[in-house]
């Protein structure tokens, strides 16, 4: 028989007294099947000693908690990103090429936009066909052959346009991959 098991995370506090887990302290998990399901129950050293240890469980194991990181900055939400990329699209300044391409390549990997054909234009430079998935629409976007040690300061720009603080190595490496 083949079934999916959905067992919740460790809490960040105790099953028994509610008490917040701090950082290095032990705990104790028990694993236990209720309801055609299993269900997890972690408990601090003292409920587990005053009684929790003695309820029927499937499983149980001791560990040390360890405070989860914080959670990462917001990556760049895909409609900001889109936004900026059409607006300097439609300003037409070629000054803003390698940040609308950046702009162009972060959205193909967040998967709202699809290359749909590369080609060589009438003045030699290589265009840029892509589609956004839901919408359908058109993106003809001039490739201006960046080199990698020109990504950082773009990307930078990007930042800067978007006024977020993503982290430079994830999108300068975001580029360097595509």
């Amino acid at each position: 028989m083949n079934q999916e098991w959905d067992i919740q995370p460790r809490s960040r506090a105790c099953s028994g007294c509610n008490a917040a887990f701090q950082n290095g302290a032990s705990y104790f998990t028990s694993l236990y099947f209720e309801g055609g399901r299993y269900e997890r129950a972690d408990y601090c050293e003292g409920c587990w000693q005053g009684g929790a240890r003695e309820r029927p469980r499937h499983s149980a194991w001791r560990g040390c908690y360890e405070t989860p990181p914080p959670p990462p900055p917001p990556a760049l939400r895909g409609e900001t990103a889109e936004s900026l990329l059409r607006n300097l699209m439609a300003a037409n300044d070629p000054a803003n090429r390698n940040t609308i391409y950046i702009l162009a390549l972060m959205l193909e990997r967040q998967r709202i936009f699809v290359e749909r054909e590369r080609h060589t234009g009438e003045d030699g430079r290589s265009l840029l066909v892509y589609e956004q998935r839901k919408t359908g629409e058109t993106f003809v976007i001039t490739d201006p052959r960046l080199r990698l040690a020109d990504l950082e300061a773009v990307q930078a720009e990007v930042t800067a346009r978007l006024g977020e603080t993503a982290p430079r190595e994830e999108t300068a490496e975001s580029a360097a991959k595509v």
